[in-house]
């Protein structure tokens, strides 16, 4: 069969990017296969050679405003799908889907899951296994509130990701002296949630906190990676790095799958790419939270690595009902981590890692934070706080940890008033 010429492959909408470090690898695989416009709120840089058009908005979280610009678009080059994985744009993304009649098109359903009080009501309402939530609005609400959920208990932000605002409290005391930081939580772009009550108090669940990304098509939902965390930080909930295994027993295990399955019924969320949440406890997986879009943190590319599914082109297959090959080629073990300065509000000199001292198996090393800087630890920098990275790959966890282990030794970070100037 002849491959298809550029202007024969399907027009894919793509509504934000992200930081090249952390989203490149999607856009330059759905490039290689999609006619692929960017609708974002300023001129494309890095993002030009992986795309065919750009429009750009005023805004790219007015999803109304968006679908009048991509019914234009539309009336000239037909949509084949709408893809978005920033979790600020996906609800706004919804609407676009929905003008244009292509899958995922419900802002309801999105939404819903964007709102993770709207989320604990419908896993309750269907009996999903998860820890018990109750949503509050003043520090005496949530003392009361954790009362009945017990200690510890949680306290975290109804529509923030990356673990932002999540802390655990262990008495009424530390409730009280926490819960403006819960409460003042807020990401890079803030989403305003139409609610008097902005914070759960959940119960505290125990054991192994995983993620798992799913392709979900007419509503069959087929789990492509399982990320293991690695928290770190305590009692905050900053995830400093995650294992993808190939081989990992979870992609087939009867009982998440079927809180899987029926976590995506009871969300009525039915076509496209989730992110979902689960805590391993003694009775069995429970939710933590579902996203309506690809995992963060390079949880994607690490599955990449580990299994050779590529994340980026079965989220694009997922978006325009295409078939995406889900057949993994490679068998392997891949591991991200992350690192942070020691003392709070370090103003970075220099930092870079040291190539001489780096061991096999590392796919990448990658250094987000410029000199000058002004970093920190968490809790006060948390996602934001990230220095740099690496990624490695091997046989087993234990090799691929002992890699990353290698590659924190040979991050050299010097703060300003220690740099030597040049």
């Amino acid at each position: 069969m002849t491959a298809p010429t550029p202007a024969e492959r399907p027009l894919l909408v793509l509504i934000g990017t992200g930081m090249r470090p952390y989203r490149e690898y999607l856009l330059r695989s759905i490039g290689a296969r999609y006619r692929v416009h960017l609708f974002l709120s300023a001129e494309p840089e890095w993002e030009r050679e992986h795309i065919a058009g750009w429009t750009v908005l005023p805004s790219t979280t007015d999803g109304p405003a968006m679908a009048a610009a991509a019914l234009e678009l539309h009336a000239t080059d037909p949509v084949a799908g709408v893809l978005c994985w920033d979790e600020v744009r996906i609800h706004a993304a919804a609407f676009v889907a929905g003008a244009l009649g292509v899958r995922n098109g419900d802002p309801s359903v999105v939404w819903r899951l964007r709102d993770k009080g709207q989320t604990r009501a419908a896993l309750d309402a269907a009996g999903v296994a998860q820890p018990r939530s109750i949503p509050v609005k003043t520090v005496q609400d949530a003392v009361d509130a954790a009362a009945v959920v017990g200690y510890p208990a949680i306290l975290k932000p109804r529509g923030l990701g990356a673990s932002l605002g999540v802390i655990k409290v262990g008495n009424e005391a530390e409730v009280r002296a926490n819960f403006a930081f819960t409460e003042g939580a807020r990401g890079p772009e803030p989403v305003v949630f139409d609610t008097d009550q902005p914070i759960l108090v959940e119960e505290f669940v125990s054991g192994e906190e995983i993620s798992v990304d799913s392709v979900v098509s007419g509503g069959r939902v087929t789990p492509l990676f399982v990320g293991r965390k690695v928290v770190g930080y305590p009692p905050y909930a900053e995830e400093i790095g995650h294992f993808v295994d190939a081989a990992d027993p979870l992609l087939t295990d009867p009982a998440l799958l079927a809180v899987l399955r029926e976590t995506h019924e009871a969300l009525g969320f039915t076509d496209g790419i989730t992110h979902s949440e689960f805590m391993l406890t003694a009775d069995g997986p429970k939710v933590i939270e579902v996203n309506g879009r690809l995992g963060g943190d390079m949880i994607p590319y690490l599955g990449l690595l580990a299994t050779g599914i590529d994340p980026g082109l079965a989220a694009a297959a997922a978006a325009t009902g295409a078939e995406a090959d889900l057949t993994p080629s490679v068998n392997r073990v891949a591991g991200i981590r992350f690192f942070y300065v020691e003392e709070e509000d370090t103003t970075l000199g220099s930092l870079g890692f040291d190539e001489s001292a780096l061991p096999e198996g590392l796919d990448k090393v990658v250094v987000v934070a410029q000199p000058g800087t002004v970093v920190s630890p968490p809790p006060k920098g948390t996602v934001w706080g990230r220095i740099a990275f690496a990624i490695a790959v091997g046989e087993s966890r234990e090799q691929v940890a002992g890699r990353l282990d290698a590659a924190e030794s040979a991050l050299d970070v010097v703060p300003a008033l220690d740099a030597v100037p040049v």
